[in-house]
C-alpha cells in the first residue's frame, strides 16, 4: 500500500490524473522490473520506493508533452523508459520501444504481455539500422550521451515538426556548443520530480 500512496501523491503533484486500472498496470510493470532485475541487472536502482520515483515518476513528469493521438519513438529505451510508463498514462498514443540489448527486449516484450499494454510495440535494432514507415510526432530518449549523437542518431526518423525530447540532469557547455543550433532550437525546462532531489531538466528540440 506505501508504494500505491506514494505514487498516488506523485501524481497529484505533477498534475497527471490516472485510474486505478492504469495504476494498477504501473506498479505491476514496477513490480516486474523489479523481478527481473535480480536476474538481468535491468537497473542500479534496487529499493522500490526509489524506484518509482527515479523511473515511474520521472518518466511520466513529461506526461503534458504528449498531445492525444501522437506516434511516439523511444530510442534506447531500456528497461521502458520512459516510453513504457507514458503508454500507460496516455492509452491515445502509440509507441515503438527500441533497444538493441537481447535482455531488455525480452523483458519489455515480457512488461507488455504482463501489464496488457496494446499501445506500445518493442522492436530489437540499433537507431541507426531502424527505419519506420512515417516520422514520429515525437522521439524521447534517456540514455544518450549527448545531445550532438541523439540529434544525429534519430534524424533519419524525424520531419520538420517531430519534437525530441531528452531527459537530463544538465547540460555542460561543451555539449551545448556541439549542438547544431543553427538546425535545432533548443529549449531546457527545470523538472521537479517527486522524490528525487537532484536536478531534472527537459531537453526540448525543434528543427529550424
Amino acid at each position: 500500500m506505501i508504494l500505491r500512496e506514494q505514487l498516488q501523491q506523485g501524481l497529484v503533484e505533477i498534475d497527471l490524473p490516472l485510474d486505478d486500472v492504469q495504476i494498477d498496470s504501473l506498479l505491476e510493470y514496477l513490480a516486474l522490473l523489479s523481478k527481473w532485475n535480480k536476474s538481468y541487472n535491468l537497473t542500479a536502482i534496487t529499493e522500490p520506493q526509489k524506484m518509482l520515483a527515479y523511473h515511474l515518476l520521472d518518466s511520466l513528469v513529461i506526461h503534458n508533452q504528449l498531445k492525444p493521438g501522437i506516434s511516439a519513438l523511444d530510442v534506447g529505451s531500456g528497461a521502458g523508459l520512459p516510453g513504457l510508463p507514458l503508454a500507460i498514462a496516455r492509452p491515445d498514443s502509440t509507441w515503438i520501444l527500441l533497444d538493441s540489448n537481447g535482455k531488455k527486449v525480452r523483458f519489455l516484450q515480457q512488461a507488455l504481455a504482463h501489464c496488457k499494454i496494446d499501445n506500445a510495440v518493442v522492436v530489437k535494432s540499433r537507431v541507426e539500422d531502424y527505419h519506420a514507415a512515417e516520422p514520429f510526432d515525437i522521439i524521447v530518449s534517456r540514455a544518450f550521451a549527448s545531445l550532438a549523437n541523439f540529434t544525429g542518431s534519430v534524424a533519419h526518423l524525424a520531419q520538420s515538426k517531430t519534437l525530441l525530447l531528452t531527459l537530463k540532469s544538465g547540460i555542460g557547455e561543451a555539449e551545448l556548443a556541439a549542438l547544431d543550433t543553427a538546425k535545432y532550437m533548443m529549449q531546457e525546462t527545470e523538472l521537479r520530480v517527486p522524490g528525487i532531489a537532484e536536478k531534472r531538466c527537459l531537453i526540448s528540440l525543434n528543427r529550424q
